[in-house]
């Protein structure tokens, strides 16, 4: 995401949009980027440390940009049936 004091002409391009089209309650947009790595393995600290260090050295722009490092499951296809049925 753009850091505060960065400013965001997107995100207030898309705060304008929202009255417009219907939409209320909403005081501000930043629109930022979003990757989503796959690893093989374990996720171990070393792991997520080493996301980290990715993030921070080419996937973002630290100069003008915060990022965070979440972890997602993806359910396994039985876990995914299952919540089908």
């Amino acid at each position: 995401m753009p850091k505060p004091e960065i400013l965001d002409p997107q995100g207030k391009a898309v705060l304008g949009a929202l009255p417009r089209l219907g939409f209320s309650g909403v005081t501000d947009v930043r629109q930022g980027k979003r990757f989503e790595l796959e690893v093989d393995g374990e996720l171990t600290d070393e792991v997520l440390e080493q996301v980290r260090q990715m993030a921070a050295t080419l996937l973002s722009n630290p100069v003008i940009e915060d990022f965070t490092v979440a972890v997602e499951t993806i359910p396994t296809v039985v876990e995914a049936a299952e919540s089908h049925s």
